[in-house]
């Protein structure tokens, strides 16, 4: 390297150095500016470079969910290049996402009575990118049933067949997607006791119950019909030791969506079959723990029981 003295050269000397120096950094810097408008087209300036377009877009629906919703996590990739692979999480719990489109990935995240209303952090990576982002439940009243048990009544219980068949219809996930559009309520009946209902028995409140479902108060022998389209993965009846469902059937709507149908006088499918929306599946009755003739539809999203009243207004895709 050679270093310049300037300190011991005349005036004069000086200001042509001085010259030749600022037109070498301006035709450096014209040379720079080239390159740039060259490699980036309209965007001519250095800051572009620095910060490139996020690869990882995030929608969450609702945008204001209240307890018993379902999240819809919605993921677009716009540099799959970095890699495809997405995960949604919320704390300890993680949801598949499933490719709905090319480059574009959606999860569920099902909220219940039972938890607390307040701020959760959904945690989204894919494409190399990693957001954390704040979503606010809101509380929600549900309403309170007083139950009075003669002395020594315990109720009904389950058996240990009818909680292994639920607890495996619970844990289905299938990768494809079998509904379409919302789903149709799955009786014309009068519908009466709605979700999320809280119950208290003989004065002590039941702290895990919350009625799971929807109830239509049919006639015995009434219609029932598939909400969506799906695949029967659950059959149960009285004879087999479904106590508390009584005659059942369970439908798997695909990517951790499914429906419960419960106290039902006669079942007109089996296990494997497909069934579309609309199509009879069975009839109402009161088999199980049950007071009367209705129909309990529930409705489970990734093993857990929400509301079904956005599924009906509302399109997931």
């Amino acid at each position: 390297m050679i270093t310049i003295d300037r300190n011991s050269q005349s005036p004069s000397s000086q200001n042509l150095w001085m010259n030749a120096t600022v037109n070498g950094l301006n035709q450096t810097f014209k040379k720079y500016i080239r390159a740039a408008s060259i490699t980036a087209g309209v965007a001519a300036l250095p800051i572009a470079f620095a910060f490139p377009a996020n690869a990882l877009q995030v929608q969450i629906n609702p945008p204001s969910p209240r307890l018993g919703d379902t999240i819809s996590v919605v993921v677009s990739l716009d540099n799959p290049a970095s890699g495809n692979s997405v995960t949604v999480s919320r704390g300890n719990e993680n949801y598949t996402a499933y490719e709905v489109a090319p480059n574009k990935y959606r999860a569920f995240i099902p909220t219940t009575p039972l938890e607390k209303a307040g701020g959760r952090t959904i945690t989204v990576t894919g494409g190399g990118e990693t957001k954390k982002i704040p979503v606010e439940v809101k509380p929600r009243t549900f309403k309170v049933q007083r139950i009075n048990l003669p002395p020594g009544k315990a109720g009904v219980s389950a058996t240990k067949l009818e909680l292994q068949r639920a607890s495996e219809f619970r844990a289905v996930r299938t990768p494809e997607k079998f509904w379409k559009g919302t789903f149709i309520k799955p009786s014309n009946a009068r519908m009466t006791t709605p979700f999320g209902v809280r119950r208290y028995y003989n004065g002590v409140f039941a702290k895990d119950y919350y009625h799971r479902g929807l109830d239509f108060a049919g006639g015995t022998g009434s219609p029932v019909a598939a909400p969506a389209a799906g695949r029967v993965v659950l059959v149960g009846t009285v004879k087999e030791g479904f106590r508390v469902h009584g005659n059942v059937i369970g439908v798997d709507h695909g990517q951790g969506v499914a429906s419960i149908f419960m106290h039902l006088s006669k079942i007109l499918v089996k296990e494997g079959d497909m069934v579309q929306p609309g199509q009879k599946i069975g009839e109402i009755g009161s088999t199980g723990a049950s007071t009367g003739p209705h129909l309990h539809w529930g409705l489970y999203v990734n093993g857990k029981s929400i509301d079904p009243i956005p599924w009906l207004n509302s399109t997931f895709e």
